[in-house]
């Protein structure tokens, strides 16, 4: 039980002080649960990670189910789903009570231009942190620079294919990866 409370009050933390989404939040649910509480291993957090950005739904509140279910259970799960939802909820809600007059406040314009470049920060690091935790050989390097620079190309040259289609083909470069390393791996035991 005091597992489930304190899942609640982190992740309702962590959903009230974070903006930009979940991926600006997973910096923060790095640093929460594997650096300072220890729930999680490095590892399972990358495929916590991995997971969240691959099922439907937001990656926030697919990681807080993910690491709610982690540590206790169905009630967990629920708790922490439910906190990281109740700050943004109540945000929203008060915001759309005055949408008009809010704003108008130049100093809401100018706090909101401020959390742009927070939220481009939070992305930026636990995307770097990622970076460093996973490459580690040559090859791992030598893919996240063709997938970094395939970003760039696509995005400065404003392609558009579908989200589908760069799924599959990631895939398919995923099971090639892997069976290379199986192949590779035969030859050396031999």
């Amino acid at each position: 039980m005091k597992k489930i409370a304190v899942l609640f009050l982190t992740f309702f933390k962590i959903g009230a002080f974070t903006f930009g989404g979940g991926y600006a939040m997973i910096a923060l649910l790095k640093n929460e649960f594997v650096a300072r509480k220890r729930w999680l291993k490095e590892d399972m957090f990358f495929d916590m990670v991995a997971i969240a950005e691959s099922t439907p739904g937001p990656v926030a509140i697919n990681s807080a189910t993910y690491i709610g279910y982690h540590v206790a259970g169905f009630w967990g799960a629920l708790a922490s789903t439910v906190a990281v939802c109740i700050p943004s909820f109540a945000i929203i809600f008060l915001i759309s009570l005055y949408f008009e007059k809010f704003l108008k406040l130049t100093y809401v314009s100018y706090a909101l231009e401020g959390i742009q470049a927070c939220v481009i920060y939070l992305i930026g690091s636990a995307g770097v942190q990622m970076i460093r935790t996973v490459c580690g050989s040559l090859r791992d390097k030598t893919a996240a620079a063709i997938v970094f620079t395939a970003m760039i190309v696509f995005s400065l040259f404003s392609f558009h294919v579908s989200a589908v289609l760069y799924i599959v083909i990631c895939g398919l470069a995923g099971v090639a990866a892997y069976l290379y390393k199986k192949m590779r791996d035969g030859r050396d035991k031999r």
